[in-house]
């Protein structure tokens, strides 16, 4: 069976999770907290992150949640998510980096920094600033995904994909964290719910990091 290392609030992981949930691969959850520096990690993934997706029966470790991704991809071929056209494809993968690196930089990144790592790794207060410049950046990212979704079924076209996977991913952490104000997003909010309904994302809602409590409305399916 499948081993993922990951941590409860890393977005790229739990984009994996979302794609193994979707595509129905077994797998188990090994709790890797990296910024504990493990040895045993580090030879796993010597860049020392999250995700690491590990069968030992086939000797595969894989690293890299856009590898990874590809992987199964190229190795599952239940429920595809970077499929159609050429250039449907590409679009996909656009979007992915999109949200896997402006999303993350802008929004996510910043909120881990502010309210997680500051809580439990430095043991200092969160920068206030930087906590509201984070959520008006969410504000921009938002107003295009409710662009994206006015205009196409899914985030890249007329099916999920990973794009939409990548996104969810993001929104769900940088939700958890408190740093998403729904106000005037109602197109966004309405493609969330749909995947917060689903079976894959079910394990999401349910799943807490140490100390740190999300908002009331996290695992509310239709909030």
């Amino acid at each position: 069976m499948w081993q993922l290392y990951q941590f409860p609030l890393c977005p790229f992981s739990r984009k994996i999770r979302l794609l193994m949930g979707e595509k129905n691969v077994a797998y188990e959850l090994v709790r890797e907290d990296p910024w504990e520096g493990k040895d045993a990690f580090l030879n796993l993934n010597p860049a020392g992150r999250t995700p690491v997706l590990v069968n030992t029966a086939k000797s595969i470790t894989l690293a890299d949640s856009r590898a990874i991704g590809e992987f199964l991809e190229e190795t599952v071929e239940t429920a595809p998510m970077i499929n159609g056209t050429a250039a449907n494809r590409a679009e996909i993968r656009r979007l992915t980096a999109l949200f896997d690196e402006n999303f993350y930089a802008d929004v996510t990144a910043p909120l881990l920094l502010e309210r997680m790592k500051k809580r439990i790794i430095y043991k200092q207060p969160p920068d206030s600033g930087a906590l509201r410049q984070a959520m008006r950046m969410a504000h921009g990212h938002l107003d295009y995904m409710d662009w994206l979704i006015d205009n196409r079924p899914w985030l890249a076209g007329a099916t999920m994909s990973m794009a939409d996977l990548a996104a969810a991913a993001q929104i769900s952490v940088a939700d958890y964290l408190g740093g998403i104000d729904w106000k005037g997003h109602e197109q966004t909010r309405g493609w969330y719910a749909v995947f917060k309904s689903r079976p894959s994302f079910r394990p999401l809602l349910s799943e807490r990091m140490d100390v740190i409590n999300p908002p009331a409305h996290y695992s509310q399916v239709d909030a």
